[in-house]
């Protein structure tokens, strides 16, 4: 024990003594008197850049007043080294413009930076200490002094080619289809004329219902009555004119219709006086102060007053009576029918041996269908093409984008008329793939849908804003949003995340199982991993389970 002591004793004596009674090279022969630390222990790469601040500190009367002090930082990793500035210190007594180290001792910060190549995965970082004194000679430290394991490329696990959007179709998979006539009566009357029952309109509404409910495609869903009266006697009369017109009107379609849509829901409905028909056409019109007209009836908030004026304007304006009045003395029928349309099964034939056949929103819908990526291509391209689609173009776009043709998606976006949410997202996307990050970003924000957000939120991983990421990401339930959990040391909430079972997915949980020590759930997660060529070669690699092999 008294051994010991004294060795301790002859140490610190000599560090005492080191600056006092002897040259800078002294300095070089005491290497255990500094003391080196680095912040981060382990290297992170971050948006491609290693970022390290390393911190060396001196004991007391260790470094010399006329010493001047080389540090050079080396990242050594697989296929070579990488250096990073110098930093230089000095003594009280040298005049040059470095940090001075007083003689009672102290320390000095440096912060450097490495372009991250591949192979530094497993990389060390070291100082290099030479001291020098005035004459320049120069005397280097028998050891380096290593200060930091690394490289962390978890980030790099996310994804960054964008969200592409295919813009929707507005195909209908069933049709409302309304077929509708008038059967007009005259004045103050609710009979139904002959002649009304045998003009061509009418002929052509029960033809219409006949089709109808002979087509294998069609359901004739309903039919209407709905009866009205013209806005200008008393209240009461009308509401009754209405009334009995609707019954009328009701007998006249039984009877026309009994051979052909018996069965059919028919429902009736009285509407009394047909003002809004009225104000419609007189707006319409060629009326002289027509807009007045309309105005000053507006004021009569009693139905009486009001068409006890339309009666007297109709005696001076005689369109009133002679075209606007006499078209509101009517019933309407109304047939409603359900198309149905061409069936996924039979939209995948016609691409194949009737593609012509297709409208727009056909071929937008089919493309929705098709699961080979070139088959896309020619729905797409023929409704781009055939209908100068907008959509069609965006859509073709995507396919093209899916396949790693950015030149292609470029050349389809650009003949795209509506700069819509779509192609704008569209955009972004290949300027991101273009490397064009800002612009990406910028076009993102102008689109306001998820899936530009999310890129937005890839970008922030990219650039290292991992807290902003993890906001926007928020809802794309894929491994973008668990590696931005991962990063903000969230590591429960990207466990919820991560559900596929792929290598993508196993080595993502293996990363969390790793931070959480949880060698059983790593173990599990690595057989999956191992099982896969490429991953396994990132894993033997990934500093991530330094601790867990």
């Amino acid at each position: 024990m008294k051994k010991n002591i004294f060795c301790a004793i002859v140490v610190v004596l000599a560090g005492l003594s080191l600056a006092s009674c002897s040259g800078p090279a002294k300095m070089a022969k005491n290497p255990e008197l500094v003391t080196v630390s680095c912040n981060p222990q382990v290297l992170e790469v971050v948006a491609d850049v290693i970022n390290v601040t390393y911190t060396v500190t001196f004991a007391e009367r260790y470094f010399h007043p006329k010493a001047i002090l080389e540090i050079v930082p080396v990242l050594t990793y697989k296929d070579g080294e990488e250096k990073a500035p110098i930093m230089n210190l000095q003594g009280e007594k040298i005049l040059d413009n470095h940090t001075v180290i007083p003689l009672s001792g102290g320390g000095a910060s440096h912060q450097i930076q490495f372009a991250f190549k591949k192979g530094m995965e497993v990389s060390q970082l070291d100082l290099i200490l030479t001291v020098m004194d005035k004459k320049g000679n120069r005397y280097p430290y028998p050891y380096a002094y290593k200060v930091a394991d690394g490289t962390i490329t978890t980030y790099k696990l996310a994804t960054f080619n964008g969200y592409t959007t295919f813009a929707p179709d507005s195909y209908q998979e069933v049709i409302r289809e309304q077929k509708e006539t008038q059967i007009m009566y005259l004045v103050n009357s609710s009979e139904v004329r002959s002649k009304e029952l045998t003009k061509g309109e009418i002929k052509e509404f029960e033809q219409f219902l006949a089709n109808a409910m002979k087509d294998e495609r069609r359901e004739v869903k309903n039919t209407e009555i709905i009866a009205y009266a013209s806005p200008e006697g008393p209240l009461a009369l009308n509401n009754k004119l209405s009334a009995n017109r609707e019954k009328s009107a009701e007998t006249a379609y039984k009877n026309a219709t009994k051979k052909i849509a018996a069965g059919v829901d028919l429902k009736t409905l009285s509407m009394g006086e047909d003002w809004e028909g009225f104000k419609k056409l007189v707006s319409s019109s060629n009326v002289e102060d027509k807009d007045l007209i309309l105005r000053v009836l507006e004021m009569y908030g009693d139905s009486n007053v009001r068409d006890r004026e339309i009666r007297n304007m109709s005696k001076v304006f005689t369109t009133l009576q002679n075209k606007v009045l006499p078209e509101l003395r009517r019933a309407r029928w109304i047939a409603n029918v359900d198309f149905t349309n061409y069936t996924p099964n039979e939209l995948l034939d016609m691409v194949n041996n009737q593609i012509d056949l297709l409208d727009e929103e056909a071929l937008l819908r089919v493309g929705t269908l098709l699961t080979n990526n070139n088959d896309k291509i020619t729905a797409y391209k023929q409704a781009a093409e055939k209908f100068n689609s907008s959509r069609g173009y965006n859509n073709l776009a995507v396919c093209y984008l899916n396949g790693g043709d950015v030149a292609a998606a470029k050349s389809a976006l650009a003949k795209a008329s509506d700069q819509d949410a779509y192609v704008k997202n569209n955009q972004a996307v290949i300027a991101l793939r273009e490397g064009k990050f800002d612009e990406a970003y910028a076009l993102f924000g102008q689109t306001g849908l998820a899936e530009s957000k999310h890129s937005q939120g890839a970008i922030d991983i990219m650039k290292g804003k991992y807290a902003d990421a993890a906001t926007k990401l928020a809802g794309e339930g894929e491994h973008n949003q668990a590696i931005a959990y991962i990063m903000t040391g969230q590591l429960d909430k990207a466990a919820e995340i991560v559900k596929c079972e792929c290598p993508r997915g196993s080595y993502i949980r293996a990363i969390i199982a790793a931070r959480k020590g949880d060698k059983a759930a790593w173990d599990k997660e690595m057989e999956v991993v191992n099982a896969n060529a490429s991953f396994k070669a990132r894993a033997e690699n990934d500093i991530e389970f330094a601790k867990m092999r």
